[in-house]
């Protein structure tokens, strides 16, 4: 295998090198990587080990990212590879986010020209999801680029953990995100993610009105299932705008936590609560009856009916509402 890209966003030191692509800011000694696992240490340079690397290429409904709001209906080409720079307790993809594994070649024009392939089964473009995209960035920028020159639209599923400079320079390209914003507060990122809260929420800040934003907060049993846990999110969430899409994500224990399964009386709670200054709350990985439907907040007429991963956007045009003409917040 070629020797890996030189990563973006660092610094020389005496004896190791300082990555600065994300807030953690990791002084990586010879050898060794960060904490991300794949921006490594080789001979002073900081490199890029998973360029090009894939570990997962699918076609998914745009719906499972979860993105209610941009493209009802459509099919999207997602690809992943691995690491993290968070480590969640419960981690669903924990076999590619928490240690590596085998990968496959895929650069960008690969990457693009694919996607281009199953445009005419309506992809749409490219998702970068499954692991942290962000700590892929040197390849997600690139692909996105081309992408967008082919016409191609860009998605990001993403944990928010990223700082400023490099955001900036990718959200020209990118055309929608969901940001896990996974507690308000940092006592709860530091416990049970070794993060911090604040990165993922500026975030959000930045890319609200240059891309299209949607948020998911997975609610974790007896951790950030109180009512004051939902009403400080919503306050933070309706403050970016009411009208950003909030999903409430149900929990399973994974990896290395046995919390019970969120039950679904919680679901509805938060909903509920969040309801209260969020125009358009989805409840995901549960069948609760409600929680999917994109509902008009001004005339309560359903704008977009889901079922599963199917959608029909038959209350929807140009973005609002067809009997009234709210608009939806819609891409």
């Amino acid at each position: 295998m070629a020797e890996a890209m030189e990563a973006r966003y660092w610094d020389a030191g005496e004896g190791h090198v300082d990555c600065r692509l994300c807030p953690w800011h990791c002084r990586i000694a010879p050898g060794k990587s960060g904490r991300c696992l794949v921006r490594r240490n080789e001979g002073g340079v900081l490199r890029a080990m998973t360029y090009g690397r894939v570990t997962s290429v699918s076609m998914d409904p745009i719906e499972k990212k979860p993105l209610y709001h941009f493209r009802p209906g459509s099919e999207i080409l997602s690809v992943g590879s691995w690491g993290c720079n968070l480590s969640c307790l419960w981690c669903q993809n924990w076999t590619i986010a928490q240690q590596e594994v085998p990968t496959k070649e895929m650069g960008p024009a690969q990457a693009v020209a694919l996607a281009k392939e199953y445009a005419g089964q309506g992809n749409i473009g490219l998702a970068y999801t499954y692991n942290e995209p962000f700590i892929w960035f040197e390849y997600v920028y690139d692909t996105a680029k081309l992408a967008h020159e082919h016409g191609l639209v860009n998605v990001l599923v993403t944990n928010g953990i990223v700082e400023e400079e490099p955001l900036e320079e990718l959200l020209p390209y990118i055309d929608a995100l969901n940001v896990d914003i996974k507690s308000m507060r940092d006592e709860f990122y530091q416990r049970l993610t070794k993060g911090q809260a604040w990165p993922a929420r500026r975030t959000v800040e930045k890319a609200y009105g240059r891309a299209h934003v949607e948020i998911t907060n997975l609610v974790v049993t007896g951790e950030n299932d109180s009512d004051d846990d939902f009403r400080e999110l919503a306050a933070w969430a309706s403050s970016v705008s009411p009208k950003m899409p909030v999903h409430i994500s149900r929990y399973f224990p994974a990896c290395n936590f046995s919390a019970p399964a969120t039950p679904a009386e919680t679901l509805v709670r938060a909903m509920e609560i969040i309801s209260e200054k969020c125009e358009f709350v989805y409840v995901g990985n549960a069948s609760l009856g409600a929680g999917s439907d994109t509902v008009c907040p001004k005339c309560g007429a359903v704008a977009v009916k889901r079922s599963g991963y199917r959608a029909e956007a038959k209350g929807l045009v140009e973005g609002r509402c067809r009997q009234c003409g709210e608009d939806l917040y819609f891409a």
